[in-house]
């Protein structure tokens, strides 16, 4: 009875990692979509799995999205707890209002913490936002009177930085979002774990740019060793809608293409299962079915498709 006992034990040992991969990372959505729902814009929370070490990725939204991960259970604490002792700092993409105004309009209410930019970025919400004009100046950089609960940390491209009061480090890489304006990529990463968040981006065919070409040959490498734990990406609309009104996004059709690109640096099969989180959906609701069916129907690659909902935690 031992030896069968033990027999099936070791059969299912060597069968569980077939069935799940151990998570690294908790994500919490506060805000999910692109376009006019002011209440539910582009922020991802990303903490190492089982702590309350967030970083943000992006603030359109932030608020709203507590309160909805409160009311689906995900935090058993008050927003203002949430808002001040969970997210530990912010990554900000590009400093279009959609990407910033939850940092902004919550800024008041928030503890001191840091804003991770890149130049041009970190330069547009100090010239424009936190200007101690248009609103009062949270930060230690740019001008008016500066308040300094915030600290502006500029990023370098390419340069790891670590996350203050995280385990976590970020890694920031340019995109092209009409072309000359920039967006970009962070690869955070948790010891030797690591997800790849991009802000806003064109395709390269469209933006006449090799952005995207060149990060997925800097995170070929992670996906090859199973380090990256999946990819959270933009598609804004369906392929109905023509190149030149894309307006520095992505479709169905674009984005298959470009994980296409992906799995020629990777290898044929790699991507199978992979992760990829669908980010910036653009209302009409219409759309955002259409959106989905037409990713499902291309997706001859089989990666997993992630749609994020809005207060809805899940783990990668």
């Amino acid at each position: 009875m031992t030896f069968i006992h033990r027999s099936l034990i070791g059969l299912f040992l060597i069968s569980l990692p077939l069935f799940a991969q151990k998570a690294a990372f908790d994500v919490v959505p506060l805000g999910a979509k692109g376009g006019i729902d002011e209440k539910n814009l582009s922020a991802y929370l990303v903490a190492p799995i089982n702590t309350h070490d967030y970083i943000c990725l992006d603030a359109g939204t932030l608020n709203a999205g507590i309160e909805k991960a409160i009311a689906n259970k995900v935090f058993n604490v008050s927003p203002s707890e949430v808002l001040r002792k969970y997210i530990k700092g912010y990554c900000i993409s590009h400093a279009h209002l959609d990407h910033v105004s939850g940092l902004i309009i919550n800024s008041p209410a928030d503890s001191s913490k840091t804003v991770y930019a890149t130049n041009k970025c970190m330069e547009m919400m100090e010239k424009h936002y936190f200007n101690g004009e248009t609103w009062a100046n949270f930060g230690d950089e740019g001008p008016g009177f500066q308040l300094k609960k915030y600290h502006f940390q500029t990023l370098v491209i390419g340069e790891e930085t670590k996350i203050n009061n995280t385990t976590m480090t970020v890694k920031a890489f340019p995109l092209s979002h009409v072309n000359p304006f920039e967006s970009t990529a962070f690869l955070i990463q948790n010891g030797n774990n690591a997800i790849l968040y991009l802000g806003d981006t064109g395709p390269d065919s469209v933006e006449k740019s090799n952005d995207l070409s060149e990060l997925w040959k800097t995170i070929t490498p992670l996906i090859k060793s199973k380090q990256l734990k999946g990819i959270f990406i933009e598609v804004s609309f369906p392929n109905e809608q023509l190149d030149n009104l894309l307006f520095g996004h992505l479709t169905p059709n674009h984005l298959m293409k470009e994980l296409h690109k992906l799995e020629e640096l990777v290898g044929k099969g790699t991507l199978k299962n992979f992760k990829i989180i669908i980010t910036h959906l653009k209302p009409p609701s219409q759309n955002i079915v259409k959106i989905k069916e037409q990713l499902q129907k291309q997706n001859d690659l089989g990666v997993q498709l992630i749609f994020p909902e809005q207060g809805k935690r899940f783990e990668l």
